[in-house]
């Protein structure tokens, strides 16, 4: 940014100020008074549920991950580690898992436990919990969780028994979604529906008061079980609270201001103010911020629908043109400042066993002309064009590639959609080549790979480009029954290949995670699934 932008700049955030001060002193709780002993940040859209069972956005994933637990948790690198259940044992079919519970897990106080007004965490809650995500009436976007399962009891009060249909060697992995959290019937019995603003969990933080789309505050759970290594208590800090302005550039404001204490995520409205095009910080805020970035299990990409009755893109040569026409890198760079991963490896993100980094295409403008010359010969067609569905968020990315394709020949139609339109559109096969994204579900690679399987077809699975291949098949088939983690593994890097070879998609970048906190925020995290952590967090 020049010295004269960033001046405008400076005056527009001076400008917003009074109002953004107004916006959230008329909001404000007293647990904000000792502003070092409470962690501040925004949220953009309403959270619609304190509901484990609807955790289903990232905001309402980040919420209810401070108020519940589940039997397992995932660290920063993807390893799955004791929560609630203190230990587990694996039967060697792979199908049957048994878990031991610690005895000091309470629930957050509620007069409806009646005497003591709490009580611990047993088997019976996790069978409870199991039944309700499941029921059809309470229609829980995370119910698929349940699909594999054969059958659950409480073998007694702490131990939990679960039975496979067949082995999936990434169901621990599943289980640490917030889907899965334990919840209490007392509660969930009495308030129905109005669970969601009304929640009682066992997590580090409970829930103390809400106003939506205002203002969210959590307190400190005194009673959290977890220590850490010096067999301290968590949590640190005494509070949460979280605010709902809905313009990015305005919570940049309140960040720069010292009353948010941390921004996820990097905004067009404010990119160029606070990083480079190198993607590091700019130096007026090294004194005050730290950045924090790291892969993030999201893979950006064009689809092409191979059951397409144009030609264009049931061409192998035409998809592999569109792949070798456009400079990743410099699309990273001018439109992103650097933050993200070209994606020149397969399918599989950055940071997933199975990822292959030299797998895929790099910008080879002669090849993808030679290509796209060698479709017009075999088809007769000179002047090929297709047609690129998008939203209005990526319209800067798919005229990127538009242009770049033009210098070989090929012309490229934008059509930009609303999501709600493009994601009916994409799941009906009535797009021919569509931009789409992959955030993980859970952090196995077979999760990504389920997009090109042809029994996942769209709109019944995840298949959205109808990719059929029966050698791709045949290892999918064989990565659901194997145990063993290196060759499974093997087996990934052959199916991502395979994919690659055939072109059913473009990958454009693998996304990271990018956080900017205060400088007296510590111990916050970063992970390849962009969860929040608060339990870890301190200020000076």
């Amino acid at each position: 940014m020049t010295k004269q932008a960033s001046k405008y700049f400076q005056l527009y955030l001076v400008s917003l100020i009074v109002y953004c001060n107004f916006i959230i002193s008329c909001s404000t709780f007293k647990e904000d008074s000792k502003s070092d002993q409470v962690f501040r940040y925004n949220e953009h859209k309403n959270i619609s549920s304190l509901d484990p069972a609807f955790a289903k956005d990232n905001a309402d994933i980040w919420a209810t991950n401070q108020l519940f637990n589940g039997l397992v948790q995932m660290d920063s690198t993807l390893n799955i580690r004791p929560a609630i259940a203190s230990s587990w044992i694996i039967s060697e079919d792979n199908k049957t898992y048994i878990f031991s519970l610690r005895d000091d897990v309470y629930f957050h106080p509620h007069k409806l436990f009646g005497k003591g007004n709490t009580r611990t965490v047993n088997a019976n809650d996790f069978v409870y919990s199991f039944d309700r995500l499941k029921s059809p009436q309470l229609a829980s976007p995370g119910s698929w969780v349940m699909k594999n399962i054969q059958s659950y009891k409480a073998i007694d009060v702490s131990h939990f028994e679960i039975k496979l249909k067949k082995p999936f060697p990434a169901f621990l992995g599943l289980l640490t979604m917030k889907y899965c959290s334990v919840v209490p019937k007392e509660i969930t019995s009495h308030y129905g529906a109005e669970f969601r603003s009304n929640p009682i969990g066992t997590g580090p933080y409970k829930f103390k008061r809400w106003e939506e789309n205002i203002k969210l505050i959590f307190r400190k759970n005194n009673r959290y079980f977890e220590k850490n290594l010096k067999g301290e208590r968590l949590p640190y800090l005494e509070a949460i609270s979280i605010t709902f302005l809905a313009d990015k550039q305005s919570e940049f404001l309140q960040f720069v201001q010292g009353n948010i204490d941390f921004i996820s995520g990097l905004d067009a409205s404010y990119k160029d103010e606070i990083i480079n095009s190198n993607g590091e910080l700019n130096f007026n805020y090294a004194s005050t911020v730290k950045m924090l970035r790291a892969p993030y299990l999201n893979t950006e990409y064009l689809g092409f629908y191979m059951d397409s009755k144009n030609t264009e893109y049931q061409s192998q040569l035409m998809r592999q043109a569109l792949n070798y026409g456009f400079d990743r890198e410099k699309m990273i760079t001018y439109l992103r400042n650097g933050i993200g991963i070209p994606g020149k490896g397969g399918f599989i993100p950055k940071g997933l066993p199975g990822h292959q980094h030299n797998i895929g295409y790099t910008y080879k403008p002669k090849k993808a002309k030679e290509l796209l010359n060698l479709y017009k010969m075999k088809s007769g067609n000179q002047t090929p064009e297709i047609t690129l569905s998008t939203t209005a968020n990526y319209l800067s990315f798919c005229e990127f590639i538009q242009r770049e394709l033009q210098t070989i020949g090929l012309k490229i139609i934008i059509e930009v959609l609303p999501p709600s339109s493009l994601k009916s559109a994409k799941s009906n096969g009535k797009l021919d080549l569509f931009r789409a994204s992959w955030v993980a579900d859970y952090p196995d690679a077979q999760n990504y790979l389920s997009l090109f399987y042809s029994k996942n077809f769209a709109p019944n699975g995840p298949n959205y480009t109808h990719f059929k291949n029966i050698q791709f098949d045949s290892l999918y088939q064989k990565t659901l029954s194997e145990i063993d983690n290196g060759r499974r593994i093997n087996l990934y890097k052959k199916m991502d290949a395979l994919v690659l070879e055939k072109a059913p998609v473009v990958v454009l970048f693998y996304d990271e995670v990018v956080r900017f906190a205060l400088k007296n925020v510590k111990g916050l995290g970063i992970n390849p699934t962009n969860l929040l952590e608060v339990k870890n967090i301190r200020k000076d």
